[in-house]
């Protein structure tokens, strides 16, 4: 679990399949570890149907609870100071 906590750390949120896929974990294995990382409540999951090409993919898109990643670099729009 330590493996997919430090995955999502590094890269944000991804789907579950993407997560398997890296770490080198199988899918229904990753399923497990997540359902048990939500119930802890260290991450957030919501389940995530999107189309590629006509082609359906079902997933689980997760990321960490309560991590704002750093602001991205770079010059900010106006709006944005304001609301600083």
């Amino acid at each position: 679990m330590k493996e997919i906590l430090q995955y999502l750390k590094a890269h944000g949120e991804r789907l579950d399949t993407d997560i398997a896929e890296a770490t080198g974990i199988s899918l229904a294995k990753v399923r497990v570890h997540l359902t048990e990382l939500a119930a802890k409540g260290e991450i957030m999951v919501c389940h995530s149907t999107k189309f590629e090409k006509g082609k359906k993919i079902e997933g689980i898109s997760c990321r960490l609870a309560g991590f704002i990643p750093p602001a991205a670099p770079g010059r900010k729009s106006k709006s944005q100071l304001k609301l600083s």
